[in-house]
């Protein structure tokens, strides 16, 4: 398979496995939790990696899972306390446990391939470099097997749970009195968020695990009001951008993840802009009809 395939494809493999938990994530208003465990996860990778040293060992996927569910776990245990707001507690622990990564990083890992801009950035034009191999036979770039079985783990989970998630991101009170665990639903989605964002870590790095994750989703949230609808859209439009990105990064010879970030972000503001549902231009309609009621309906009680 042609190199420039394979990184095409990656980047379309990322951004569904990505873009269908990250639908979720924005009905539940948890945009920042995913870039909070995007950053913390790298604590994760770094401990499993001291306990292994192995770069290659699975028990860093491992780790960076068990590291995000815990990031989650004290964000919720500090705003339970009540003395911090939701986004303050993650303020709190996001940089805490992501700045305990640098500094091992740097104290102990310095000779080591692990380092703060390649998690962080990542680079797409080096995905083809890692090989799968098996039996002496190489079947393509290791990148898409590894997101390819996250992306049908992730989707196994939201076709196997799609009411329960449904119903917990829409009334979690309905669910529990219904037999369902909102609890244990929302872990799992936090679980699967760890994994997808470290298997996507070589590849494109955290900033654009968080552009898919958050991108597309808001989209489709500008788009529809379903849930099923919002799925296929965030998908569709992940899928577009990540190919319009990648072809403009070629011809202009710029950062692949880079430009495929601006090209989620252009989106986002054409749809917040002319989206015929909640689109700005529709929601300055609304107000200025909303305000030529108020007034007639004002200047008809003074005639009166």
């Amino acid at each position: 398979m042609h190199p420039e395939l394979e990184i095409q494809l990656i980047a379309i493999i990322v951004s569904l496995a990505c873009s269908l938990l990250g639908v979720f994530l924005v009905l539940r208003g948890m945009t920042m939790m995913a870039d909070a465990i995007t950053h913390t996860i790298l604590l994760g990778i770094v401990v499993a990696f001291f306990a292994t040293e192995n770069l290659a060992s699975p028990f860093l996927i491992v780790g960076a899972a068990l590291m995000g569910v815990f990031t989650v776990w004290l964000t919720e245990l500090l705003h339970q306390t009540r003395l911090l707001a939701k986004d303050a507690s993650i303020g709190v622990v996001f940089p805490l446990l992501f700045s305990i990564a640098i500094i091992l990083i740097s104290r102990y890992a310095g000779s080591v391939h692990l380092d703060t801009d390649s998690v962080l950035l990542g680079e797409l034009a080096f995905a083809p470099f890692e090989r799968m191999v098996i039996f002496g036979m190489d079947i393509g770039a290791q990148g898409i097997y590894s997101m390819g079985i996250i992306l049908i783990i992730n989707l196994i989970f939201i076709l196997l749970f799609y009411k329960e998630l449904k119903l917990a991101t829409f009334d979690a009170v309905l669910a529990a009195a219904l037999g369902f665990s909102p609890v244990i639903l929302h872990y799992a989605l936090m679980t699967l968020v760890s994994i997808t964002a470290v298997g996507a870590f070589e590849a494109v790095g955290s900033i654009l695990v968080v552009a898919f994750i958050v991108g597309p989703p808001v989209t489709a949230y500008l788009l529809t009001n379903e849930l099923k609808k919002m799925l296929w859209i965030s998908s569709i439009v992940g899928v577009i951008d990540s190919i319009v990105g990648f072809q403009l990064a070629m011809f202009l010879d710029v950062s692949i993840a880079g430009m495929i970030a601006v090209i989620i972000g252009i989106t986002f503001l054409l749809v917040f802009i002319f989206s015929p549902k909640k689109g700005l231009i529709q929601a300055v309609r609304q107000r200025n009809r909303q305000k030529k009621e108020l007034a007639y309906r004002l200047k008809m009680e003074r005639i009166k």
